[in-house]
Parts: structure tokens; C-alpha cells; sequence
């Protein structure tokens, strides 16, 4: 089948999961669901449009009754997806907000000043939230969506060029996210190793160890993964900030104020330095920079029409945000504030391992972080894989049942993702700024842009053009918020790509851009 949204509709069977959306009522009329807004479930969500092609529409009027009717049709499958509790959701929420990337807050607190760092941690924190609430409604009232290819078509008037365009962004971010944590990965094992192997072969190892893990194909059973990594990441970040303060002084130090730490870009020694505002002539790109590696932390909500597909009641959605938004802004902000305090703006270092003076201390806190290192890419590549994989075998029994195709065919895609991510990340030598620039592109819609716009046409369905002026203050002050939310995005998309662009113009000239496949270490 081809991976377009213009597949042929199948006949509602046990098999196909599917019903041709021209025989559902509820095209007609629109309407779907429940009004997040009130809580009460007294007035009917509307759709913002028809069904998406393909996939399994109920003819009630209760989206409940819709996932209700997915279940239904999977009863006597030998692999059933709509299988997540909130609980098991809400462990891959931790495991992929709760993550290495952490240990980049302390960094970004050195260089905007301990207070406006943690205002912007929660600011940032209470927007992913609010627009993570958009998602969870809009697919409460579409929902055959199966992720957020699916939303992307149906924001734009259900063109395919926004499903192409949405499909291209949603998997080279997902691959080169992959791609990070193989790097990450080489990182880890150099650091242990003292560089004991060229760092490619590092890197090999660990594709091939993400690869094996990535191999289950529901997210129940990566929730139990999901788990020990979120715990062990806890752990992790601690053991960090714990080391922070009780080690003498942190990596490099020197007492002599007038020496310049080597590779610091010019910062003196001594004490280590704390600032609660930005320092005097702070640039706008390293404070772009630093605010980006805060707002990249929080964005995640590409995975979240994934996650949310497969949940047996996805009315519960907000139980597992609400539950990772709170330990998200407390790990954060506590552990970022802790480390930053004992190491200073002239000791910093990202990730903040490495402003461990001590190496054991280094080793140990760094070796909790193993099963994220693992399972974060693990995780982006299922959902990379899912999409493909339902595309292709949608309406067939080898994506229902344990078929030697279909099981060959998801280890193949999955296989695919991680030789993409591996020849990625060695290939191109300014990577990681790279990787910035993607974040800066792609984030920009999948974090804000997407969500603004969700909320305004979700709005005009219910209550009809130019609802801002009807609804009095409730009204103007959500289509307001919303449409500065759309201008963040934008914000996003031209200052974060500019600041990216001059990193790596930066970089090049500084002399700090690795070789293709270099075997030089990149440990801490």
C-alpha cells in the first residue's frame, strides 16, 4: 500500500479495522465527543473535518464509543495496539522528557542567569503543557488519528502536500534524534573506556544494541522499558547533583583568578562563578542557545497523537501530562539550579558529567544514564517504524498477527531507521549543531505552530467564524494565547534556525568540526 492518504478505504472487519467514512452519520454532522474546555460532557465536540481515509470510524457520536469500536476489532488479534493504560503512558512521557538532555540546564543557567533560567524553565514548561492539552482534545474528537502525520493533513484542509510535508519532518526529526543518542551512546562508552576503541565502532555497537531493543511493536511493552529508564535516569541526575556539591572542587579548577581555563573560550579561573542574571555583553546567540536547549527538552509533543492511539481510554491522557509535567519542572529546575551552584559559569560543561572533577564520580552518575542512552532512540525509532509499518500493512493480518512478513518487515524498517541514524550522525561533521538547526525547524511546528492553529479551527467548528467575538472574554483570551503561540512558533523557526546557522558557521571557524567517520574520541 502506498505511504499516500489517498489508500483505498476498506470494509469495517476484524481484520481491516476500517469503515468507508461516506457511511458514517457523523460526517454529515461533525460532531464527535466531548467538551474538554467544561469537563462536564454536556455539548458535543466538532470535528474540523471528515474522517481520515483508512482507518475505523464508529457511527456514534461518542469518540469513547469510536476507541471503544478499535478495541472491539482487535479483540481476536494476536497483537492488540489500543492496550495503554495512563499509567504505562505516562512512563514513555518520563522516559522521553526525563532524559540526558538534563544535563544541558545547568549550561543553559550559566549562560541566561540562575532566575531568568528557571522562570523560562516553568514559562516553557506551562506552554508544552497547555498546547500538550490541544493535542489530547483534538484527538479526543478525531479519534482515528494515529499520529501526528494524520493531524498535520487535517490542519491544513486535508491536503496530501501537508501529509508529505508533515511525513518528511516528523521522520527526519525522529531519525536524527536516533542519531544523537548513537552518538551519545559512543560518548558513554569512550568516557568508560578512555577512548579504548575508534569511536565509529563505538558508535556501530551502539545502533545495533538500540536496534534489538527497538524490536517489540506495542507500547505496552515499551512502557515497561520506559520505566527502568525514567527511574534510572532519576537516578542519574541525583548522583550528579549529590557529586556536585560534595566533591572538593569541579573538573579543571584552578585557584589562580587570573588563569584562563583551557577550551573555556576565555573564562577566568578561581571560585566558581554564579550569576543570577545574564553576564554584561551576553550575545544573542548563545542566549538563543541556551534558551533553545531549555525549550527542546520540554517539546516533545510529536509522539503524543502516537501515544495517545494506543491508550484503551485516552480520556485519561492528562492524569500521565499532568503527572510528567510537575516532576519535569522540580528534576529540572532543581537539579540544573544544584549542579550550576557548585560548578559556576567558568566550570560548565554540557552535558554536565563532565563538570565532575572527580572521575569516578564522573563514571558512576554516568553510568545510571545507560538505559536512556539506550531507550530514548529506541523509542523514537517505534514510532518512526509504527508509522511505516501501519502505512504498508494496513488491512492485513501481518499487522495483526505474528506473520513471518510482517515480522520481517518491522525488524527491516526498524533496521533501516537505525543505519539511517548511524551513517547520519558519522557522515555529517557538525552533527550536533545540526541537529539544532532541525530542532529549530521542525519544533517550531510540532511544538507550537500546529497547536495554535489546532485550537482555532477546533474553535470556529464549534461555535462558528469570528467565535472570538461571541464567546466574550473566554474567547478573545484563548484566540490571543493561541495566536501568540503561533508567533512563538515563528519566533522558532527564524531566530532558532539564524542562531543554529551561526553556530555552525562558528564552529567551522573555530576549528571544532570533526572528520567523517572520526575515530577521535568525544568522551568527557
Amino acid at each position: 500500500m502506498a505511504l499516500g492518504r489517498k489508500s483505498k478505504v476498506a470494509d469495517s472487519s476484524k481484520t481491516t479495522g476500517t469503515m468507508d467514512p461516506e457511511k458514517d452519520p457523523a460526517f454529515e454532522t461533525g460532531v464527535y465527543g466531548y467538551d474538554v474546555e467544561n469537563g462536564r460532557g454536556q455539548r458535543k465536540m466538532s470535528r474540523i473535518g471528515g474522517p481520515v481515509p483508512g482507518t475505523v470510524m464508529d457511527s456514534d457520536t461518542d469518540s469513547n464509543l469510536s476507541v471503544g469500536k478499535q478495541v472491539e476489532l482487535e479483540a481476536g488479534n494476536a497483537i492488540k495496539y489500543r492496550t495503554c493504560s495512563w499509567p504505562k503512558t505516562a512512563a514513555l512521557l518520563f522516559s522521553e522528557y526525563i532524559c540526558l538532555a538534563i544535563m544541558s540546564f545547568p549550561y543553559s543557567y550559566s549562560v541566561l542567569g540562575l532566575v531568568p533560567g528557571l522562570i523560562l524553565t516553568v514559562v516553557v514548561a506551562a506552554l508544552v503543557l497547555y498546547t500538550s492539552l490541544i493535542v489530547w482534545e483534538f484527538c479526543l474528537r478525531h479519534p482515528e488519528v494515529r499520529d501526528v502525520c494524520d493531524v498535520g493533513q487535517m490542519l491544513f484542509w486535508g491536503q496530501k502536500w501537508a501529509w508529505y510535508l508533515t511525513a518528511i519532518m516528523f521522520l527526519l526529526n525522529n531519525t536524527f534524534i536516533q542519531g544523537l543518542h548513537v552518538l551519545t551512546g559512543a560518548q558513554y562508552m569512550n568516557t568508560m573506556s578512555n577512548h579504548g576503541m575508534c569511536t565509529v565502532g563505538f558508535s556501530a555497537i551502539m545502533a545495533i544494541i538500540c536496534f534489538f531493543c527497538s524490536l517489540p511493536r506495542t507500547f505496552s511493552t515499551l512502557a515497561k522499558i520506559a520505566t527502568a529508564s525514567a527511574f534510572f535516569t532519576f537516578v542519574s541526575v541525583l548522583l550528579a547533583a549529590i557529586f556536585a556539591g560534595i566533591e572538593a572542587h569541579p573538573a579543571k579548577y584552578n585557584s589562580d583568578p587570573n588563569a584562563i581555563i583551557p577550551l573555556s573560550g576565555g573564562l577566568h579561573a578561581g571560585p566558581p562563578v554564579v550569576l543570577s542574571i545574564p553576564a554584561k555583553g551576553t550575545k544573542f546567540v548563545p542566549g538563543m542557545n541556551a534558551f533553545l536547549n531549555i525549550s527542546y527538552t520540554f517539546i516533545g509533543q510529536i509522539t503524543i497523537p502516537s501515544f495517545i492511539a494506543e491508550m484503551r481510554e485516552p480520556k485519561d491522557f492528562p492524569k500521565a501530562l499532568w503527572a510528567v509535567t510537575i516532576c519535569e519542572v522540580l528534576v529540572f529546575g532543581i537539579v540544573g539550579a544544584v549542579i550550576y551552584a557548585y560548578t559556576g559559569t567558568n566550570y560548565n560543561q554540557a552535558p554536565a558529567f563532565g563538570s565532575l572533577g572527580n572521575e569516578l564520580f564522573k563514571k558512576v552518575a554516568f553510568s545510571f544514564m545507560i538505559p536512556t542512552l539506550i531507550f530514548l532512540g529506541v523509542l523514537y525509532a517505534s514510532v518512526s517504524a509504527r508509522f511505516l509499518f501501519f502505512r504498508l500493512f494496513d488491512g492485513t493480518r501481518h499487522k495483526s498477527s505474528h506473520t513471518v512478513v510482517g515480522w520481517a518487515s518491522w525488524a527491516g524498517i526498524l533496521a533501516g531507521t537505525w543505519v539511517a541514524a548511524f551513517i547520519i550522525a558519522e557522515v555529517i561533521p557538525f552533527f550536533s549543531a545540526l541537529l539544532s538547526l532541525m530542532s529549530s525547524l521542525f519544533d517550531s511546528f510540532f511544538g507550537f505552530i500546529f497547536w495554535g492553529v489546532a485550537y482555532l479551527r477546533m474553535r470556529q467548528a464549534d461555535f462558528g467564524p469570528g467565535y472570538y467575538h461571541r464567546r466574550g472574554i473566554r474567547g478573545m483570551a484563548g484566540f490571543v494565547v493561541n495566536i501568540f503561540i503561533i508567533l512563538i512558533g515563528l519566533f522558532f523557526l527564524s531566530a532558532g534556525t539564524y542562531a543554529s546557522v551561526e553556530t555552525i558557521l562558528s564552529d567551522y571557524a573555530l576549528g571544532n568540526v570533526k572528520g567523517v567517520f572520526s575515530c577521535a574520541s568525544n568522551g568527557l
